[in-house]
């Protein structure tokens, strides 16, 4: 592990990063080196960051409106003319009014089309419900061909992206806009169905993705100044799942907790669950969000629904005394 790993006491006070500037940065790199690289938007060239992709590459951005239906039905079109389309929008108005295109358009018809859901979970807190992406990580994972990311960090927002140009099949990456520190180190690389253990434990095992991690880290550093050692396992790609992190994870340490800016059915927990229950059952904390979420910062909906730092140790505590 390298420094930035190991040193999470601090990560409260480091600074913090908006991920989509990670992902615009990127995004151009890409498309300077691979023509076949276009955007699509829904009105949505502000909220993206991408004023610069578009700035750099005026004929490669393709604006419908606002229209998220045809813009994924032009980016599975776009794909099988054989460009890589990018498609960026508001992860709500993306994977809710879209998802039938996503189901039948993109990932039964296996196009090689990157979703990219821009200020997922709650980060447009301020609006409200109707704004709040908390499914989006559940509808998808219904669906099949369908490959699901959540970086944690600009790093890994950086990694997944790259990784997702030269994959031939239907993406889907969130791109957060609330804030985050830098939890992956600078020579991060993302393999997908591989997670990433931030923090070696024997106690109990938080795991986490998005937003979320370093929360968990701090949370580790809270329960180990009681005598806790929590294993914080990074889970980037939710779809295909580390079931093999998982499972070695209940048989060490006995009791898991996730924790994720999402709902707390059918998300991440659910598919740990499903992983645990089918091949080593232990005690399990599920940490999400378990109802429509209400108005309010997304720091501040994430400390409501127990995913503070000390939400987090708490229920780490609770889990493992359920342990026989």
């Amino acid at each position: 592990m390298t420094e930035i790993l190991t040193r999470n006491e601090s990560l409260r006070d480091r600074p913090r990063f908006d991920c989509r500037d990670s992902y615009v940065k990127t995004l151009s790199e890409l498309a300077e080196h691979d023509h076949r690289i276009v955007g699509v938007v829904n009105d949505s060239v502000g909220s993206s960051k991408l004023d610069a992709f578009k700035k750099s590459f005026p004929d490669r951005l393709i604006n419908v409106g606002i229209a998220e239906q045809d813009m994924v039905g032009v980016a599975a079109g776009l794909a099988n003319g054989g460009r890589i389309p990018f498609v960026s929008a508001a992860s709500c108005f993306l994977t809710a009014r879209a998802l039938e295109q996503i189901k039948a358009d993109v990932a039964y018809s296996n196009r090689n089309v990157k979703l990219c859901g821009m200020s997922p979970g709650m980060a447009y807190g301020d609006l409200g419900p109707t704004h709040h992406s908390i499914e989006d990580i559940a509808w998808l994972r219904a669906i099949d061909n369908m490959t699901i990311i959540v970086p944690a960090d600009p790093v890994e927002t950086a990694a997944a992206l790259r990784w997702a140009a030269e994959f031939d099949g239907p993406v889907f990456i969130r791109v957060s806009r609330m804030g985050v520190p830098q939890v992956n180190a600078d020579d991060y690389e993302f393999r997908p169905g591989r997670a990433v253990t931030l923090r070696n434990g024997g106690d109990v095992t938080v795991i986490s993705n998005g937003t979320v991690v370093w929360r968990a880290l701090v949370a580790a550093e809270l329960l180990a100044d009681q005598g806790i050692e929590a294993r914080v396992i990074s889970m980037p790609t939710v779809k295909p799942l580390d079931v093999e992190a998982i499972v070695a994870a209940a048989a060490e340490t006995g009791a898991i907790v996730t924790a994720e800016e999402a709902t707390s059915k059918g998300g991440l927990g659910g598919a740990v669950a499903e992983a645990v229950v089918e091949n080593h059952p232990v005690p399990m904390r599920i940490l999400g969000v378990p109802e429509f979420a209400p108005t309010g910062s997304a720091g501040f909906l994430l400390d409501r629904y127990g995913m503070s730092p000390e939400g987090i140790a708490d229920a780490a505590r609770a889990t493992m005394a359920r342990v026989r």
